[in-house]
């Protein structure tokens, strides 16, 4: 089953996993995290999928993230009220987001991918 795979091709961390991605030959489906962000219920799934927790999905380094002032916002935030913001913007989420329906990573660690995506070849 081929991954879907949420990346913005001007990130260099994006860039990073898909072409480690396409050197082990794993198949997936490039989805541009901007134009076609993953709905509120997918960031659900995402989220309760990862075991990661939910601040993980926030890119902390990102413009929008600042201009929003969310690094104290988050402290207090709830769950719901995270994954309402999340989904508002692409720009919002770290990158990239992989999954295969069952498991996702979120960011790119050539250790994590190995352990997770490289066992499928």
């Amino acid at each position: 089953m081929a991954i879907t795979f949420y990346w913005y091709p001007k990130c260099q961390t994006s860039r990073k996993a898909k072409k480690w991605l396409e050197e082990r030959n794993i198949p997936f489906e490039p989805v541009h995290i901007v134009e076609n962000p993953p709905s509120r219920e997918e960031l659900e799934n995402l989220y309760k999928r990862s075991g990661l927790e939910l601040k993980k999905f926030f890119n902390t380094s990102g413009q929008k993230y600042r201009e929003l002032g969310l690094k104290d916002q988050v402290k207090t935030m709830s769950e719901k009220e995270m994954l309402d913001v999340l989904a508002t913007d692409g720009m919002l989420l770290k990158r990239p987001i992989a999954t295969d329906g069952k498991q996702v990573t979120v960011g790119f660690n050539e250790t994590v991918y190995e352990n997770t995506w490289g066992k499928n070849v």
